[in-house]
Order: C-alpha cells, then sequence, then structure tokens
C-alpha cells in the first residue's frame, strides 16, 4: 500500500496517511479540521550502480557479450592511460 501525504491548508501541517489506491483521499485535518490537498512526493526508487545490463546479463548470453565486455576494457585502459599522462604532468 502507498504512503500519501496530505498538507492543511489551513494550518499547514502535513499528515502521511497508508491507504489503497481504491481508498478515498483524506478531507479532514487532524488537528485543526481544517481542508487537506493530496501532495506529490519524489519516489524512494533510486537506480545506482555501474549499470545492471553490463554486469548483470549481458555476461550471462553466449555471443553478445562480446562487445560489451570490449568497451568495458577499451574505457579502463583510456581511463588508466589518462591518469598516467596526468601524474606524469603533475610530476614536472
Amino acid at each position: 500500500m502507498p504512503i500519501y501525504e496530505y498538507e492543511c491548508t489551513d494550518c499547514g501541517k502535513v499528515e502521511e496517511a497508508l491507504q489503497k489506491f481504491s481508498d478515498a483521499p483524506l478531507t479532514c485535518c487532524r488537528s485543526c479540521q481544517g481542508k487537506l490537498k493530496r501532495l506529490v512526493s519524489h519516489s524512494a526508487f533510486h537506480l545506482k550502480g555501474s549499470g545492471w545490463y553490463v554486469t548483470d546479463y549481458a555476461k550471462k548470453s553466449g555471443g553478445s557479450s562480446s562487445a560489451p565486455a570490449k568497451a568495458t576494457e577499451n574505457a579502463a585502459e583510456k581511463k588508466t592511460e589518462k591518469s598516467a599522462e596526468t601524474k606524469a604532468a603533475s610530476n614536472d
């Protein structure tokens, strides 16, 4: 069940309510009996990491896994070369 946030138009207090999708929205503030309006909240769903396709699924398949792996290796080599150039330039 989703958690909905409501803000009172009179006192400004924000309330949270655990409701079913089929439940009617809340209309009355618990503290002052003012009118409530439903707020739009940010999702708690975040994608983090280097990428699920390259790290999880691409390596399991037979024929198509070599292309993403080569791209990853080339990127790692370029990064190593760039850091070596940066270190050499900073030592001068």
